[in-house]
Protein backbone atom coordinates (compact mmCIF):
# COMPACT_ATOMS: atom_id res chain seq x y z
CA UNK A 1 0.00 0.00 0.00
CA UNK A 2 1.24 3.49 -0.87
CA UNK A 3 -0.26 6.93 -0.27
CA UNK A 4 1.11 9.99 -2.07
CA UNK A 5 0.17 13.54 -1.07
CA UNK A 6 0.77 16.11 -3.79
CA UNK A 7 0.49 19.77 -2.77
CA UNK A 8 -2.26 19.02 -0.30
CA UNK A 9 -3.83 21.97 1.49
CA UNK A 10 -6.77 22.47 3.83
CA UNK A 11 -8.44 25.80 4.56
CA UNK A 12 -11.13 26.66 7.10
CA UNK A 13 -12.83 29.89 6.15
CA UNK A 14 -9.88 32.16 5.32
CA UNK A 15 -7.21 30.34 7.32
CA UNK A 16 -4.94 27.69 5.83
CA UNK A 17 -4.50 24.87 8.35
CA UNK A 18 -1.69 23.40 6.25
CA UNK A 19 -0.53 23.85 2.68
CA UNK A 20 1.91 22.38 0.14
CA UNK A 21 2.06 18.99 1.83
CA UNK A 22 4.10 16.62 -0.33
CA UNK A 23 4.61 13.28 1.39
CA UNK A 24 4.68 9.57 0.61
CA UNK A 25 3.73 6.71 2.93
CA UNK A 26 4.51 3.03 2.39
CA UNK A 27 3.36 -0.24 3.92
CA UNK A 28 5.74 -1.73 6.44
CA UNK A 29 6.55 1.71 7.82
CA UNK A 30 5.23 3.92 10.60
CA UNK A 31 4.86 7.71 10.52
CA UNK A 32 3.95 10.21 13.23
CA UNK A 33 2.51 13.71 12.85
CA UNK A 34 3.59 15.94 15.72
CA UNK A 35 2.77 19.54 16.63
CA UNK A 36 0.92 21.57 19.27
CA UNK A 37 -2.77 21.06 19.97
CA UNK A 38 -4.80 22.77 17.26
CA UNK A 39 -1.97 22.71 14.74
CA UNK A 40 -3.82 20.51 12.22
CA UNK A 41 -2.54 16.99 12.93
CA UNK A 42 -5.98 15.46 13.29
CA UNK A 43 -7.29 17.34 10.28
CA UNK A 44 -4.50 15.99 8.10
CA UNK A 45 -5.19 12.46 9.37
CA UNK A 46 -8.88 12.86 8.49
CA UNK A 47 -7.97 14.14 5.03
CA UNK A 48 -5.79 11.05 4.57
CA UNK A 49 -8.70 8.84 5.64
CA UNK A 50 -10.99 10.49 3.10
CA UNK A 51 -13.49 11.64 5.75
CA UNK A 52 -12.57 15.34 5.50
CA UNK A 53 -12.24 16.92 2.05
CA UNK A 54 -9.00 18.61 1.06
CA UNK A 55 -9.09 22.18 -0.25
CA UNK A 56 -6.38 21.70 -2.85
CA UNK A 57 -3.92 19.13 -4.15
CA UNK A 58 -4.19 15.44 -4.94
CA UNK A 59 -4.09 12.22 -2.92
CA UNK A 60 -3.10 9.03 -4.72
CA UNK A 61 -3.78 5.65 -3.12
CA UNK A 62 -2.15 2.57 -4.63
CA UNK A 63 -2.13 -1.13 -3.83
CA UNK A 64 0.34 -3.33 -5.70
CA UNK A 65 0.72 -0.60 -8.28
CA UNK A 66 -3.02 -0.25 -8.94
CA UNK A 67 -4.86 2.96 -8.07
CA UNK A 68 -7.65 2.97 -5.47
CA UNK A 69 -10.39 5.57 -5.76
CA UNK A 70 -10.89 7.78 -2.71
CA UNK A 71 -14.50 6.59 -2.45
CA UNK A 72 -13.19 3.04 -1.97
CA UNK A 73 -10.22 3.67 0.32
CA UNK A 74 -12.38 3.14 3.43
CA UNK A 75 -12.17 -0.58 2.70
CA UNK A 76 -8.42 -0.46 3.36
CA UNK A 77 -8.46 1.80 6.45
CA UNK A 78 -9.15 1.43 10.15
CA UNK A 79 -8.99 4.40 12.49
CA UNK A 80 -9.01 4.91 16.25
CA UNK A 81 -9.33 8.29 17.94
CA UNK A 82 -10.83 9.65 21.19
CA UNK A 83 -13.37 11.73 19.25
CA UNK A 84 -14.77 8.79 17.25
CA UNK A 85 -18.08 7.70 18.74
CA UNK A 86 -19.12 4.19 19.69
CA UNK A 87 -22.74 3.01 19.74
CA UNK A 88 -23.40 3.55 23.44
CA UNK A 89 -26.49 1.33 23.53
CA UNK A 90 -24.57 -1.75 22.36
CA UNK A 91 -22.89 -4.13 24.75
CA UNK A 92 -19.21 -4.84 24.21
CA UNK A 93 -20.05 -8.08 22.40
CA UNK A 94 -22.66 -6.37 20.23
CA UNK A 95 -20.20 -3.59 19.37
CA UNK A 96 -17.63 -6.07 18.11
CA UNK A 97 -20.22 -8.11 16.22
CA UNK A 98 -21.47 -4.91 14.57
CA UNK A 99 -17.93 -3.90 13.56
CA UNK A 100 -17.35 -7.37 12.11
CA UNK A 101 -20.17 -6.82 9.62
CA UNK A 102 -17.92 -4.25 7.93
CA UNK A 103 -14.39 -5.50 8.73
CA UNK A 104 -13.27 -9.07 9.21
CA UNK A 105 -10.77 -9.87 11.94
CA UNK A 106 -7.25 -11.19 11.51
CA UNK A 107 -6.63 -14.90 12.07
CA UNK A 108 -10.41 -15.50 11.77
CA UNK A 109 -10.78 -14.24 15.32
CA UNK A 110 -14.30 -14.46 16.74
CA UNK A 111 -15.85 -11.54 18.69
CA UNK A 112 -15.56 -13.48 21.96
CA UNK A 113 -11.90 -14.23 21.27
CA UNK A 114 -11.26 -10.53 20.58
CA UNK A 115 -12.84 -9.63 23.92
CA UNK A 116 -10.28 -11.89 25.59
CA UNK A 117 -7.48 -10.16 23.65
CA UNK A 118 -8.76 -6.85 25.02
CA UNK A 119 -8.69 -8.21 28.58
CA UNK A 120 -12.35 -7.24 28.90
CA UNK A 121 -14.01 -10.65 29.24
CA UNK A 122 -15.80 -9.68 32.45
CA UNK A 123 -17.50 -6.80 30.59
CA UNK A 124 -18.75 -8.65 27.49
CA UNK A 125 -22.44 -8.00 28.27
CA UNK A 126 -22.04 -4.52 29.73
CA UNK A 127 -23.39 -1.57 27.66
CA UNK A 128 -20.63 0.57 26.24
CA UNK A 129 -22.22 3.67 27.80
CA UNK A 130 -21.15 2.29 31.17
CA UNK A 131 -17.51 1.87 30.14
CA UNK A 132 -14.79 4.15 31.42
CA UNK A 133 -13.05 6.34 28.86
CA UNK A 134 -10.04 4.04 29.06
CA UNK A 135 -12.12 0.94 28.31
CA UNK A 136 -13.69 2.66 25.32
CA UNK A 137 -10.26 3.61 24.00
CA UNK A 138 -9.00 0.05 24.44
CA UNK A 139 -11.99 -1.19 22.42
CA UNK A 140 -11.31 1.29 19.61
CA UNK A 141 -7.65 0.32 19.48
CA UNK A 142 -8.43 -3.39 19.55
CA UNK A 143 -10.83 -3.05 16.63
CA UNK A 144 -8.15 -1.18 14.69
CA UNK A 145 -5.30 -3.59 15.42
CA UNK A 146 -7.27 -6.78 14.80
CA UNK A 147 -9.26 -5.73 11.72
CA UNK A 148 -8.11 -6.91 8.31
CA UNK A 149 -6.81 -3.69 6.74
CA UNK A 150 -3.67 -2.33 5.13
CA UNK A 151 -3.74 1.11 6.77
CA UNK A 152 -4.02 1.94 10.49
CA UNK A 153 -4.62 5.56 11.53
CA UNK A 154 -4.32 6.41 15.22
CA UNK A 155 -4.97 9.79 16.82
CA UNK A 156 -3.72 10.23 20.41
CA UNK A 157 -3.76 6.44 20.85
CA UNK A 158 -3.05 6.29 24.60
CA UNK A 159 -5.53 9.01 25.50
CA UNK A 160 -7.33 7.89 28.70
CA UNK A 161 -5.16 4.76 29.06
CA UNK A 162 -3.38 3.94 32.32
CA UNK A 163 0.18 2.62 32.45
CA UNK A 164 -0.84 -1.03 32.12
CA UNK A 165 -3.10 -0.32 29.13
CA UNK A 166 -0.34 1.76 27.52
CA UNK A 167 1.97 -1.25 27.72
CA UNK A 168 -0.79 -3.29 26.08
CA UNK A 169 -0.98 -0.68 23.29
CA UNK A 170 2.77 -0.91 22.65
CA UNK A 171 2.61 -4.70 22.55
CA UNK A 172 -0.20 -4.52 19.98
CA UNK A 173 1.86 -2.12 17.87
CA UNK A 174 4.70 -4.63 17.84
CA UNK A 175 2.43 -7.56 16.95
CA UNK A 176 0.10 -6.04 14.38
CA UNK A 177 1.77 -3.27 12.39
CA UNK A 178 4.96 -4.73 10.91
CA UNK A 179 3.55 -5.31 7.42
CA UNK A 180 0.97 -2.50 7.44
CA UNK A 181 1.03 1.26 6.97
CA UNK A 182 0.75 2.97 10.36
CA UNK A 183 0.18 6.71 10.78
CA UNK A 184 -0.12 8.31 14.23
CA UNK A 185 -0.97 11.80 15.49
CA UNK A 186 0.63 12.48 18.85
CA UNK A 187 2.23 14.90 21.29
CA UNK A 188 3.32 12.10 23.61
CA UNK A 189 6.75 10.58 22.81
CA UNK A 190 5.88 7.27 24.49
CA UNK A 191 3.15 6.75 21.87
CA UNK A 192 5.59 6.80 18.96
CA UNK A 193 9.04 6.07 20.42
CA UNK A 194 9.39 3.18 17.95
CA UNK A 195 8.72 5.44 14.93
CA UNK A 196 11.58 6.69 12.74
CA UNK A 197 9.50 8.95 10.49
CA UNK A 198 8.49 12.07 12.44
CA UNK A 199 6.65 14.82 10.56
CA UNK A 200 6.07 18.21 12.19
CA UNK A 201 2.82 19.69 10.89
CA UNK A 202 4.22 23.17 11.52
CA UNK A 203 6.51 22.69 8.50
CA UNK A 204 3.41 23.01 6.32
CA UNK A 205 1.99 26.25 7.63
CA UNK A 206 1.54 28.85 4.89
Amino acid sequence: MQISLQNIGKKFRKEWIFRNVNLEFFSGNSYTFVGPNGSGKSTLLQVLAGVTPKTEGQIIYQSNGSAIEIDDIYREIVMAAPYLELVEEFTLLESIEFHQKFKQFKDELTPKQLIEKLNLKAHADKPVRNFSSGMKQRLKLGLAFWSVSDIILLDEPTSNLDAQATEWYLSQIEQHTQDRLLIICSNQPHEYSFCKNIIDIRDYKS
